[in-house]
């Protein structure tokens, strides 16, 4: 006897399910499921209605096991940053629109890269995509395809999406610059590949703009704790700079507050710009000027290229670099006569 369609929403829909709400055979759904030949275009779509109806999701270990390939990404993140919240986001509406489901694993204090590979490895994943840690030798390099998002890892069979830090810094400190600012200091991202490639951007901008003798790059982080305690380091010295550039979103808002909180005049004494335009630079009482970055646009680029190495395809080049946009906000004006 069939099973009443309550109880069947409470177990996993299978290919018997779907067969026999659609009328025709398990083998039928089968191949329609795998995508082959051998099915009508109305069977296909007979099938197809029966399975949404039915709420149908293939079983990626048992695709895995039959070497059709999982249809799984794996995404290794960490959880500090709002950006990576962002670009998480764009790869779930990307993964959807291709067919793909997503599998997380996150990295904290006491969960390396070695343990979070270890975990998805569970899962039979197809391709890998790495918002942390930034390193320059990820473990799964030249194993299954694999992107990057955020920096650059020469290696020939793993791809990079990122914004060009280059540009982006010059659009902030040009920004201060035309304001007629000269005391600008760069709060940075510690010693990744990341964070190393804003503080030399920020010190190719200062020179391009004749300021090489006012650097001044202070240890942040990248999270609203790292920018709060550069702050109280610059309001220690009781020398405080007419601009600050934050290594992102969360550094600039961490530092701008520690500094309105002690009385600074934001922007009238102190200018503070981000990095990324996630949720945070757009919070009242401060909106933030930001250097904004496209974390949908990333997502879309990075599943495209980790399918195109999935299906075999060939592929022209392994970095792919998005120009960044200025926005500016309430956060930046002339500095005090």
């Amino acid at each position: 006897m069939a099973d009443h369609p309550d109880v069947r929403r409470r177990r996993r829909v299978t290919l018997a399910d779907v067969a026999q709400e659609a009328g025709v055979s398990r083998a039928l759904v089968s191949i329609v499921m795998r995508d082959v030949a051998g099915a009508s275009p109305a069977t296909r779509e007979r099938v197809l209605v029966a399975a949404k109806a039915l709420g149908y999701r293939p079983d990626p270990r048992a695709r895995a096991l039959a070497g059709q390939g999982s249809k799984l990404i794996g995404v290794m993140f960490g959880v500090t940053g709002s950006f990576h919240l962002d670009l998480l986001d764009g790869l779930y509406a990307a993964a959807e629109d291709s067919g793909y489901d997503l599998i997380l694993s996150a990295l904290t204090r006491g969960r390396d890269e070695e343990r979070a590979v270890q975990s998805l490895q569970d899962f039979r994943f197809d391709a890998l995509v790495m918002l942390e840690p930034p390193t320059p030798t990820p473990l799964m390099a030249g194993e299954i395809p694999l992107v990057v998002m955020g920096w650059h890892v020469d290696h020939p069979e793993v791809d990079s999406v990122r914004t060009s830090d280059a540009h982006g810094m010059s659009l902030a400190v040009g920004h201060l610059a035309d304001l007629g600012h000269r005391r600008i200091v760069h709060l940075d991202g510690g010693d990744t590949p990341t964070g190393q490639h804003r503080r030399d951007a920020y010190l190719a901008a200062m020179h391009e703009r004749g300021l090489g003798d006012e650097i001044v790059v202070v240890p942040a982080g990248v999270s609203q704790l790292d920018g709060q305690r550069a702050a109280r380091a610059l309001l220690h010295d009781h020398d405080l700079p007419t601009a600050v550039i934050g290594y992102n979103d969360d550094v600039a808002v961490g530092a701008l507050g520690i500094l309105a909180l002690h009385g600074v005049d934001i922007p009238g004494q102190v200018s503070v710009i981000g990095w990324d335009d996630n949720a945070v630079a757009q919070l009242a009482p401060f909106e933030l000027t930001t250097v904004a970055q496209q974390p949908f646009e990333m997502a879309r680029l990075g599943l495209e290229r980790l399918i195109a190495r999935i299906n075999g395809e060939a592929v022209s080049g392994t970095d792919i670099v998005l120009e960044p946009e200025l926005l500016v906000r309430s956060t930046t004006a002339a500095p005090p006569m």
